[in-house]
């Protein structure tokens, strides 16, 4: 089951309380999330800002988009390879 997903500016804030000295442990209890979850966060968004966090994002999906258009183009590309060794 999947759990709560949280925003870019919500992740930022919860890791500002850690950095303000609130304890991990508390900070996930308040927040209904695991302490792993927490540090995944904390690695990826660590000292960031909420801007450079929206700005990370819309960089991944760009990225992941990106990635498909290469996929799609190399099916294209090896499609008219095999049309074209075929003998007509």
């Amino acid at each position: 089951m999947k759990g709560k997903r949280f925003t870019d500016e919500q992740i930022i804030r919860i890791l500002h309380e850690a950095e303000a000295g609130v304890s991990v442990v508390d900070i996930c209890r308040k927040h209904n999330c695991s302490e792993q979850s927490f540090y995944h966060s904390k690695a990826k968004f660590g000292g960031m800002g909420v801007s450079e966090a929206k700005c990370l994002r819309e960089l991944e999906s760009e990225t992941a988009e990106l990635k498909k258009m290469v996929a799609r183009q190399a099916l294209d590309i090896r499609m008219l390879k095999d049309v074209n060794s075929q003998k007509w």
